[in-house]
């Protein structure tokens, strides 16, 4: 089982389809757990309404994959409290978008 560090570090590799950048540079993934055989993401989206989820999904299940961990064992905790804004970019992504 890889370690908190790999996983965040992985999910580097995971872009947002729509505004081609990592999901841990626009602050989409609040926690990673490891507890047993399971990864535990827990991340908003941009928007409620966001058609690209099963997108960013398929993405991450490979990264995890990329790290041996079976699909089964990746639990993707989506929640909107809070809801995504911009400031949870980091200071990279806001530089990327000009903000």
């Amino acid at each position: 089982m890889p370690t908190k560090k790999q996983v965040e570090n992985k999910l580097y590799d995971v872009m947002d389809p729509e505004l081609d950048m990592s999901i841990m540079d626009l602050g989409l993934v609040y926690n990673v757990s490891i507890k047993k055989d399971t990864v535990i993401i827990q991340m908003t989206l941009t928007s409620l309404g966001c058609p690209l989820f099963e997108t960013i999904e398929s993405d991450i299940q490979r990264a995890m994959a990329s790290l041996k961990v079976n699909e089964k064992n990746v639990k993707i905790d989506l929640t909107f409290d809070p809801p995504w804004s911009m400031d949870l970019m980091s200071e990279k992504a806001k530089a990327t978008l000009g903000i």
